[in-house]
Protein backbone atom coordinates (compact mmCIF):
# COMPACT_ATOMS: atom_id res chain seq x y z
CA UNK A 1 0.00 0.00 0.00
CA UNK A 2 1.48 3.40 -0.95
CA UNK A 3 1.83 6.50 1.13
CA UNK A 4 -1.37 7.94 -0.22
CA UNK A 5 -3.29 4.77 0.78
CA UNK A 6 -1.93 4.83 4.31
CA UNK A 7 -2.89 8.49 4.68
CA UNK A 8 -6.48 7.82 3.54
CA UNK A 9 -6.87 4.93 5.98
CA UNK A 10 -5.60 7.09 8.83
CA UNK A 11 -8.11 9.88 8.00
CA UNK A 12 -10.98 7.39 7.94
CA UNK A 13 -9.99 6.06 11.36
CA UNK A 14 -9.79 9.58 12.82
CA UNK A 15 -13.20 10.52 11.34
CA UNK A 16 -14.81 7.41 12.77
CA UNK A 17 -13.35 8.17 16.16
CA UNK A 18 -14.69 11.73 16.08
CA UNK A 19 -18.20 10.57 15.12
CA UNK A 20 -18.25 7.93 17.81
CA UNK A 21 -16.94 10.47 20.33
CA UNK A 22 -19.83 12.75 19.55
CA UNK A 23 -22.31 9.85 19.87
CA UNK A 24 -20.67 8.62 23.16
CA UNK A 25 -18.93 11.57 24.87
CA UNK A 26 -18.17 9.53 28.04
CA UNK A 27 -16.07 7.09 25.99
CA UNK A 28 -14.25 10.01 24.30
CA UNK A 29 -13.58 11.55 27.75
CA UNK A 30 -11.89 8.39 28.97
CA UNK A 31 -9.57 8.25 25.95
CA UNK A 32 -9.01 11.98 25.48
CA UNK A 33 -10.03 13.95 28.62
CA UNK A 34 -9.36 17.30 26.96
CA UNK A 35 -11.83 16.55 24.12
CA UNK A 36 -14.76 15.56 26.38
CA UNK A 37 -16.38 19.09 26.69
CA UNK A 38 -16.44 19.59 22.91
CA UNK A 39 -17.87 16.10 22.38
CA UNK A 40 -20.68 16.74 24.88
CA UNK A 41 -21.62 20.06 23.25
CA UNK A 42 -21.81 18.37 19.82
CA UNK A 43 -23.83 15.50 21.29
CA UNK A 44 -26.36 17.86 22.91
CA UNK A 45 -26.76 19.86 19.66
CA UNK A 46 -27.40 16.77 17.55
CA UNK A 47 -29.55 14.81 20.01
CA UNK A 48 -31.67 17.51 21.69
CA UNK A 49 -34.57 16.26 23.78
CA UNK A 50 -37.79 15.76 21.74
CA UNK A 51 -41.34 16.30 23.16
CA UNK A 52 -42.86 13.22 24.62
CA UNK A 53 -46.06 12.19 22.76
CA UNK A 54 -49.29 12.41 24.76
CA UNK A 55 -50.54 9.13 26.04
CA UNK A 56 -53.19 7.50 23.86
CA UNK A 57 -56.47 6.96 25.57
CA UNK A 58 -57.41 3.37 25.95
CA UNK A 59 -60.43 1.96 24.11
CA UNK A 60 -62.23 1.53 27.41
CA UNK A 61 -61.71 5.20 28.30
CA UNK A 62 -62.98 6.28 24.85
CA UNK A 63 -66.02 4.07 25.14
CA UNK A 64 -66.97 5.64 28.44
CA UNK A 65 -67.22 9.14 26.91
CA UNK A 66 -70.82 9.94 25.80
CA UNK A 67 -71.44 10.87 22.17
CA UNK A 68 -72.73 14.38 21.55
CA UNK A 69 -75.91 14.34 19.43
CA UNK A 70 -78.79 16.60 18.35
CA UNK A 71 -82.34 15.41 18.90
CA UNK A 72 -85.89 16.38 17.94
CA UNK A 73 -89.21 15.27 19.32
CA UNK A 74 -91.75 13.45 17.15
CA UNK A 75 -94.79 15.73 16.80
CA UNK A 76 -98.26 15.71 15.26
CA UNK A 77 -98.72 17.95 12.21
CA UNK A 78 -101.11 18.42 9.28
CA UNK A 79 -99.01 17.11 6.42
CA UNK A 80 -99.83 18.06 2.80
CA UNK A 81 -99.38 15.10 0.45
CA UNK A 82 -97.89 16.06 -2.91
CA UNK A 83 -97.41 14.22 -6.18
CA UNK A 84 -94.31 15.46 -7.96
CA UNK A 85 -93.99 15.45 -11.73
CA UNK A 86 -92.48 17.14 -14.74
CA UNK A 87 -94.39 19.30 -17.17
CA UNK A 88 -94.25 21.90 -19.88
CA UNK A 89 -95.86 25.31 -20.01
CA UNK A 90 -98.38 25.81 -22.80
CA UNK A 91 -100.18 28.96 -23.89
CA UNK A 92 -103.88 28.88 -23.17
CA UNK A 93 -104.49 29.77 -26.83
CA UNK A 94 -102.05 30.21 -29.71
CA UNK A 95 -103.05 31.89 -32.97
CA UNK A 96 -101.07 32.35 -36.16
CA UNK A 97 -102.28 35.60 -37.68
CA UNK A 98 -102.76 35.16 -41.46
CA UNK A 99 -104.36 37.26 -44.15
CA UNK A 100 -107.72 36.24 -45.63
CA UNK A 101 -107.42 38.43 -48.74
CA UNK A 102 -104.72 39.17 -51.28
CA UNK A 103 -102.95 42.48 -51.24
CA UNK A 104 -100.05 44.59 -50.07
CA UNK A 105 -99.34 45.24 -46.40
CA UNK A 106 -99.32 49.00 -45.93
CA UNK A 107 -99.00 49.06 -42.13
CA UNK A 108 -97.62 46.91 -39.31
CA UNK A 109 -99.28 48.21 -36.14
CA UNK A 110 -97.55 46.14 -33.44
CA UNK A 111 -94.11 45.89 -31.86
CA UNK A 112 -92.49 42.50 -31.44
CA UNK A 113 -93.14 41.14 -27.95
CA UNK A 114 -96.00 43.56 -27.31
CA UNK A 115 -98.99 42.66 -25.16
CA UNK A 116 -102.20 43.30 -27.12
CA UNK A 117 -105.90 43.11 -26.35
CA UNK A 118 -108.62 41.48 -28.42
CA UNK A 119 -109.57 43.85 -31.24
CA UNK A 120 -106.28 45.76 -31.35
CA UNK A 121 -105.01 46.54 -34.86
CA UNK A 122 -102.12 44.33 -35.94
CA UNK A 123 -101.73 45.01 -39.67
CA UNK A 124 -103.44 46.85 -42.52
CA UNK A 125 -103.68 45.60 -46.12
CA UNK A 126 -104.26 48.12 -48.92
CA UNK A 127 -108.08 48.55 -48.84
CA UNK A 128 -108.56 50.54 -52.07
CA UNK A 129 -109.33 47.64 -54.43
CA UNK A 130 -111.86 46.25 -51.98
CA UNK A 131 -113.42 49.65 -51.37
CA UNK A 132 -113.85 50.04 -55.15
CA UNK A 133 -115.52 46.62 -55.37
CA UNK A 134 -117.88 47.60 -52.54
CA UNK A 135 -118.77 50.87 -54.24
CA UNK A 136 -119.43 49.01 -57.51
CA UNK A 137 -121.77 46.58 -55.75
CA UNK A 138 -123.67 49.44 -54.15
CA UNK A 139 -124.03 51.19 -57.52
CA UNK A 140 -125.34 48.00 -59.11
CA UNK A 141 -127.89 47.70 -56.31
CA UNK A 142 -129.04 51.29 -56.85
CA UNK A 143 -129.43 50.62 -60.58
CA UNK A 144 -131.47 47.47 -59.97
CA UNK A 145 -133.62 49.24 -57.38
CA UNK A 146 -134.53 51.90 -59.97
CA UNK A 147 -135.39 49.25 -62.54
CA UNK A 148 -137.49 47.42 -59.94
CA UNK A 149 -139.38 50.59 -59.06
CA UNK A 150 -140.23 51.19 -62.73
CA UNK A 151 -141.30 47.57 -63.20
CA UNK A 152 -143.63 47.82 -60.24
CA UNK A 153 -145.25 50.91 -61.72
CA UNK A 154 -145.72 49.08 -65.01
CA UNK A 155 -147.25 46.17 -63.13
CA UNK A 156 -149.83 48.52 -61.59
CA UNK A 157 -150.63 49.94 -65.01
CA UNK A 158 -150.99 46.48 -66.56
CA UNK A 159 -153.24 45.43 -63.72
CA UNK A 160 -155.55 48.41 -64.35
CA UNK A 161 -155.58 47.86 -68.12
CA UNK A 162 -156.25 44.15 -67.71
CA UNK A 163 -159.31 44.90 -65.60
CA UNK A 164 -160.57 47.14 -68.43
CA UNK A 165 -159.62 44.49 -71.04
CA UNK A 166 -157.06 46.83 -72.59
CA UNK A 167 -154.19 44.42 -71.68
CA UNK A 168 -153.99 40.69 -71.95
CA UNK A 169 -153.48 38.38 -69.04
CA UNK A 170 -150.19 37.25 -70.61
CA UNK A 171 -148.81 40.80 -70.49
CA UNK A 172 -149.85 41.07 -66.85
CA UNK A 173 -148.19 37.77 -65.95
CA UNK A 174 -145.01 38.71 -67.83
CA UNK A 175 -144.76 42.02 -65.99
CA UNK A 176 -145.37 40.31 -62.65
CA UNK A 177 -142.56 37.84 -63.39
CA UNK A 178 -140.25 40.74 -64.31
CA UNK A 179 -140.94 42.39 -60.96
CA UNK A 180 -140.13 39.17 -59.08
CA UNK A 181 -136.96 38.77 -61.13
CA UNK A 182 -135.82 42.28 -60.24
CA UNK A 183 -136.62 41.66 -56.55
CA UNK A 184 -134.31 38.61 -56.65
CA UNK A 185 -131.68 40.70 -58.43
CA UNK A 186 -131.83 43.30 -55.68
CA UNK A 187 -131.37 40.55 -53.07
CA UNK A 188 -128.32 39.35 -54.99
CA UNK A 189 -127.01 42.91 -55.04
CA UNK A 190 -127.42 43.12 -51.25
CA UNK A 191 -125.50 39.85 -50.83
CA UNK A 192 -122.76 41.16 -53.15
CA UNK A 193 -122.51 44.29 -51.03
CA UNK A 194 -122.18 42.17 -47.86
CA UNK A 195 -119.46 40.04 -49.50
CA UNK A 196 -117.57 43.12 -50.65
CA UNK A 197 -117.87 44.60 -47.16
CA UNK A 198 -116.48 41.42 -45.63
CA UNK A 199 -113.52 41.47 -48.01
CA UNK A 200 -112.92 45.10 -47.14
CA UNK A 201 -113.08 44.30 -43.42
CA UNK A 202 -110.49 41.55 -43.93
CA UNK A 203 -107.97 44.21 -44.97
CA UNK A 204 -107.91 45.35 -41.32
CA UNK A 205 -106.23 42.55 -39.35
CA UNK A 206 -107.04 42.71 -35.62
CA UNK A 207 -106.07 40.56 -32.66
CA UNK A 208 -108.71 37.82 -32.16
CA UNK A 209 -107.63 37.31 -28.53
CA UNK A 210 -105.54 39.10 -25.96
CA UNK A 211 -101.96 37.93 -25.56
CA UNK A 212 -98.35 38.51 -26.46
CA UNK A 213 -97.17 38.79 -30.05
CA UNK A 214 -93.96 37.10 -31.13
CA UNK A 215 -91.47 37.88 -33.87
CA UNK A 216 -92.79 39.61 -36.99
CA UNK A 217 -92.86 37.06 -39.82
CA UNK A 218 -93.38 39.49 -42.71
CA UNK A 219 -92.45 43.12 -43.25
CA UNK A 220 -94.48 46.11 -44.30
CA UNK A 221 -94.70 46.54 -48.09
CA UNK A 222 -94.78 42.84 -48.91
CA UNK A 223 -97.54 41.20 -50.92
CA UNK A 224 -99.59 38.58 -49.09
CA UNK A 225 -102.28 36.20 -50.24
CA UNK A 226 -104.84 34.04 -48.52
CA UNK A 227 -103.34 30.80 -49.82
CA UNK A 228 -99.89 31.20 -48.25
CA UNK A 229 -99.13 29.30 -45.06
CA UNK A 230 -96.69 31.82 -43.63
CA UNK A 231 -98.44 34.10 -41.19
CA UNK A 232 -97.82 37.69 -40.24
CA UNK A 233 -97.18 36.99 -36.54
CA UNK A 234 -98.06 34.47 -33.84
CA UNK A 235 -100.13 35.49 -30.83
CA UNK A 236 -99.99 33.54 -27.56
CA UNK A 237 -102.40 33.97 -24.68
CA UNK A 238 -100.30 33.85 -21.50
CA UNK A 239 -102.81 35.26 -19.00
CA UNK A 240 -103.97 32.73 -17.94
CA UNK A 241 -101.50 30.05 -18.99
CA UNK A 242 -101.50 26.25 -18.75
CA UNK A 243 -99.05 23.58 -17.63
CA UNK A 244 -99.32 20.07 -19.06
CA UNK A 245 -97.71 17.44 -16.80
CA UNK A 246 -97.91 13.72 -16.07
CA UNK A 247 -98.50 11.55 -13.02
CA UNK A 248 -98.27 7.76 -12.49
CA UNK A 249 -101.47 5.91 -13.28
CA UNK A 250 -101.49 4.43 -9.76
CA UNK A 251 -102.12 7.94 -8.39
CA UNK A 252 -105.13 8.48 -10.64
CA UNK A 253 -107.78 7.58 -7.99
CA UNK A 254 -106.34 10.09 -5.51
CA UNK A 255 -106.09 12.78 -8.18
CA UNK A 256 -109.65 12.19 -9.38
CA UNK A 257 -110.96 12.34 -5.81
CA UNK A 258 -109.09 15.60 -5.19
CA UNK A 259 -110.47 17.15 -8.39
CA UNK A 260 -114.00 16.05 -7.51
CA UNK A 261 -113.69 17.75 -4.12
CA UNK A 262 -112.51 21.00 -5.73
CA UNK A 263 -109.64 22.23 -7.89
CA UNK A 264 -106.51 21.02 -6.03
CA UNK A 265 -103.58 23.48 -5.93
CA UNK A 266 -100.45 23.02 -8.05
CA UNK A 267 -96.98 24.48 -7.63
CA UNK A 268 -94.88 25.16 -10.73
CA UNK A 269 -91.16 25.27 -9.98
CA UNK A 270 -87.95 25.53 -11.93
CA UNK A 271 -86.88 22.28 -13.55
CA UNK A 272 -84.52 21.55 -10.63
CA UNK A 273 -87.39 22.08 -8.17
CA UNK A 274 -85.49 24.71 -6.21
CA UNK A 275 -87.45 27.88 -7.01
CA UNK A 276 -91.23 28.38 -6.83
CA UNK A 277 -92.47 30.12 -9.98
CA UNK A 278 -96.25 30.19 -9.62
CA UNK A 279 -99.23 28.51 -7.98
CA UNK A 280 -102.35 27.42 -9.83
CA UNK A 281 -105.05 24.79 -9.84
CA UNK A 282 -105.74 21.49 -11.56
CA UNK A 283 -108.45 21.79 -14.22
CA UNK A 284 -108.36 18.73 -16.50
CA UNK A 285 -107.50 15.02 -16.32
CA UNK A 286 -106.93 13.45 -19.72
CA UNK A 287 -109.49 10.91 -20.90
CA UNK A 288 -107.04 8.02 -21.20
CA UNK A 289 -103.80 6.64 -19.75
CA UNK A 290 -100.72 6.49 -21.95
CA UNK A 291 -100.19 2.72 -22.19
CA UNK A 292 -96.54 3.10 -23.28
CA UNK A 293 -95.50 4.99 -20.15
CA UNK A 294 -98.25 4.12 -17.65
CA UNK A 295 -98.89 7.80 -16.94
CA UNK A 296 -101.87 10.11 -17.13
CA UNK A 297 -101.70 13.62 -18.56
CA UNK A 298 -102.97 16.49 -16.42
CA UNK A 299 -103.56 20.17 -17.10
CA UNK A 300 -103.25 23.00 -14.62
CA UNK A 301 -104.18 26.65 -15.01
CA UNK A 302 -102.15 29.60 -13.67
CA UNK A 303 -103.10 33.30 -13.62
CA UNK A 304 -99.52 34.23 -14.58
CA UNK A 305 -100.02 37.95 -13.97
CA UNK A 306 -96.28 38.39 -13.42
CA UNK A 307 -95.40 36.34 -16.54
CA UNK A 308 -93.19 33.99 -14.54
CA UNK A 309 -94.28 31.12 -16.80
CA UNK A 310 -93.49 31.10 -20.51
CA UNK A 311 -94.86 28.86 -23.28
CA UNK A 312 -92.55 25.92 -23.92
CA UNK A 313 -90.80 26.22 -20.55
CA UNK A 314 -89.98 22.99 -18.70
CA UNK A 315 -91.09 23.00 -15.07
CA UNK A 316 -91.29 20.70 -12.09
CA UNK A 317 -94.81 20.35 -10.67
CA UNK A 318 -96.16 19.56 -7.20
CA UNK A 319 -99.83 18.61 -7.06
CA UNK A 320 -101.40 18.57 -3.59
CA UNK A 321 -103.91 15.72 -3.47
CA UNK A 322 -104.72 15.67 0.25
CA UNK A 323 -103.77 16.92 3.70
CA UNK A 324 -103.12 14.16 6.24
CA UNK A 325 -104.37 15.33 9.62
CA UNK A 326 -102.40 14.70 12.86
CA UNK A 327 -99.60 12.85 11.11
CA UNK A 328 -96.58 11.90 13.24
CA UNK A 329 -93.60 13.79 11.82
CA UNK A 330 -89.85 13.76 12.44
CA UNK A 331 -87.02 15.50 10.58
CA UNK A 332 -86.04 13.53 7.51
CA UNK A 333 -82.37 13.38 8.57
CA UNK A 334 -83.38 11.30 11.61
CA UNK A 335 -84.36 8.34 9.42
CA UNK A 336 -81.50 5.92 8.73
CA UNK A 337 -81.33 3.04 6.29
CA UNK A 338 -79.94 -0.29 7.39
CA UNK A 339 -79.81 -3.87 6.10
CA UNK A 340 -83.13 -4.61 7.82
CA UNK A 341 -84.90 -1.48 6.61
CA UNK A 342 -85.37 1.99 7.98
CA UNK A 343 -84.78 2.91 11.60
CA UNK A 344 -84.18 5.81 13.95
CA UNK A 345 -82.12 6.26 17.10
CA UNK A 346 -84.39 7.05 20.04
CA UNK A 347 -82.91 8.66 23.18
CA UNK A 348 -84.59 7.49 26.37
CA UNK A 349 -84.72 9.04 29.82
CA UNK A 350 -81.45 7.28 30.70
CA UNK A 351 -79.68 9.16 27.88
CA UNK A 352 -78.95 6.00 25.98
CA UNK A 353 -79.64 5.60 22.26
CA UNK A 354 -81.57 2.58 21.05
CA UNK A 355 -82.47 1.68 17.50
CA UNK A 356 -86.14 1.63 16.59
CA UNK A 357 -87.36 0.21 13.23
CA UNK A 358 -89.96 2.48 11.63
CA UNK A 359 -92.38 2.39 8.72
CA UNK A 360 -92.78 5.57 6.67
CA UNK A 361 -96.09 6.80 5.30
CA UNK A 362 -94.57 9.72 3.38
CA UNK A 363 -91.15 11.25 3.00
CA UNK A 364 -90.42 14.78 1.86
CA UNK A 365 -87.30 16.87 1.49
CA UNK A 366 -87.34 17.92 5.17
CA UNK A 367 -89.97 15.84 6.96
CA UNK A 368 -90.68 12.13 7.24
CA UNK A 369 -94.14 10.91 8.29
CA UNK A 370 -94.02 7.85 10.52
CA UNK A 371 -96.76 5.29 10.06
CA UNK A 372 -95.50 2.81 12.66
CA UNK A 373 -92.65 2.50 15.17
CA UNK A 374 -92.72 5.80 17.11
CA UNK A 375 -94.91 7.62 19.56
CA UNK A 376 -95.57 11.32 19.89
CA UNK A 377 -92.97 13.12 22.01
CA UNK A 378 -90.20 10.53 21.68
CA UNK A 379 -86.80 12.08 20.98
CA UNK A 380 -84.97 10.94 17.87
CA UNK A 381 -81.36 11.66 16.98
CA UNK A 382 -81.05 14.08 14.05
CA UNK A 383 -77.27 14.60 14.07
CA UNK A 384 -74.41 12.44 15.30
CA UNK A 385 -75.87 9.02 14.38
CA UNK A 386 -72.71 7.79 12.68
CA UNK A 387 -70.80 7.52 15.94
CA UNK A 388 -73.55 5.66 17.77
CA UNK A 389 -74.05 2.06 18.68
CA UNK A 390 -77.24 0.57 20.17
CA UNK A 391 -77.24 1.25 23.90
CA UNK A 392 -74.51 3.93 23.71
CA UNK A 393 -74.61 6.81 26.17
CA UNK A 394 -75.28 10.20 24.60
CA UNK A 395 -75.05 13.82 25.58
CA UNK A 396 -77.66 16.04 23.99
CA UNK A 397 -76.15 19.14 22.41
CA UNK A 398 -77.23 22.36 24.07
CA UNK A 399 -80.24 23.86 22.33
CA UNK A 400 -80.86 20.66 20.32
CA UNK A 401 -83.79 19.25 22.27
CA UNK A 402 -86.55 21.12 20.45
CA UNK A 403 -89.41 19.72 18.52
CA UNK A 404 -89.52 18.60 14.91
Amino acid sequence: MGLRGWAGAALAIVAAAVVYGVYAPDFAGRLFPSAEPAARRAHDALFAARPTPAPVASPAASASKPAVVSVAAAARVDYPVFIDGLGQVQAENTVTIRTRVDGQIVKIAFAEGQMVKAGDLLAQIDPRPFQAALDQAKAKQAQDQATLANARLDLVRYSTLAKQSFATQQQLDTQNALVNQLIAQEAADAAAIDAAQVQLDYTTISAPIGGRVGFRLIDQGNMVNAAQQTGIVTLAQIEPISVIFTAPQDDLPRIAAALAAGAPPIEARTSDGATLLATGKLTVIDNQVDVTTGTIRLKGEFDNKDHSLWPGQAVATRLRVEVEKDALAVPDQAVQRGPDGRFVYVVGSDNRAVTRPVTLAHEGADVAIIAKGLSEGEKVVTFGQFGLQPGARVAIEAGAGGGS
